[in-house]
């Protein structure tokens, strides 16, 4: 049986794969051909949070709604 990863891991992967900042509707949208494609709104506002909380994600907040940037992982020298 292969590994599945957790909730938080896919939906992190595919929010790098994506690309963009990502709100929470859009999550929900990435989550949909994921092994957890009931996941709803609410799952995923928590699963982003989490992910924000790890410092894995950033929040901010742009005309009234929240969006979440990837964290760069590198330092200013661009080294890991």
């Amino acid at each position: 049986m292969a590994d599945t990863p957790t909730r938080r891991t896919y939906l992190l992967a595919a929010i790098a794969a994506d690309g963009r900042p990502v709100t929470t509707a859009l999550a929900e949208q990435l989550m949909v051909d994921s092994p957890w494609p009931t996941a709803r709104r609410n799952t995923t506002r928590k699963d982003l949070r989490g992910l924000a909380k790890a410092g894995l994600l950033t929040a901010t907040d742009t005309t009234g709604r929240r969006q979440y940037h990837l964290t760069s992982t590198t330092g200013e020298d661009g080294r890991p």
